[in-house]
């Protein structure tokens, strides 16, 4: 059963808590053209600039989920327009072998989002984020999985 398909038992007062790790040359400057154009998204992000998508170490996603985080999202550049030339291959392989690692902590695959967002997206940045929220909102907040 997809997630759209699921039942939908909203608690209309639950807002996500989402750390977002975004690529300091793509998806930053696509957030802030959003930014600067005053697309309204909701604000339930908390974004982290790095300067790789492929920096982005499985420990520092798992700390987001230690320190509260309903879910979290790693932005980087689309293949072939890496400021590091395979910084994105390398945050793809991360990303699904910290799939498999959420997993074994009980915490489900929507709660960890991966994309592509270019310094020209704003209004796909809005898409992911708005996407990610209404997906957090139907899972509810995350039980406490991962021992402090």
């Amino acid at each position: 059963m997809t997630l759209q398909n699921q039942p939908v038992d909203r608690n209309d007062t639950f807002e996500p808590r989402i750390i977002g790790f975004l690529c300091n040359w793509c998806s930053y400057a696509g957030a802030d053209k959003a930014g600067l154009a005053q697309v309204p998204y909701p604000p339930n992000v908390r974004v982290i600039k790095v300067m790789c998508s492929g920096r982005i170490d499985p420990q520092f996603v798992l700390q987001a989920y230690k320190k509260g985080a309903d879910g979290v999202l790693i932005l980087g550049c689309h293949f072939g327009d890496c400021h590091y030339k395979e910084g994105n291959f390398r945050a793809t392989q991360r990303h699904r072998m910290l799939l498999r690692l959420l997993k074994q902590h009980g915490i489900e695959e929507p709660r960890c989002r991966f994309d592509y967002v270019a310094a020209s997206e704003g209004e796909k940045f809005v898409q992911v984020v708005t996407e990610m929220t209404e997906t957090l909102k139907r899972l509810g907040p995350l039980r406490r999985c991962i021992s402090k």
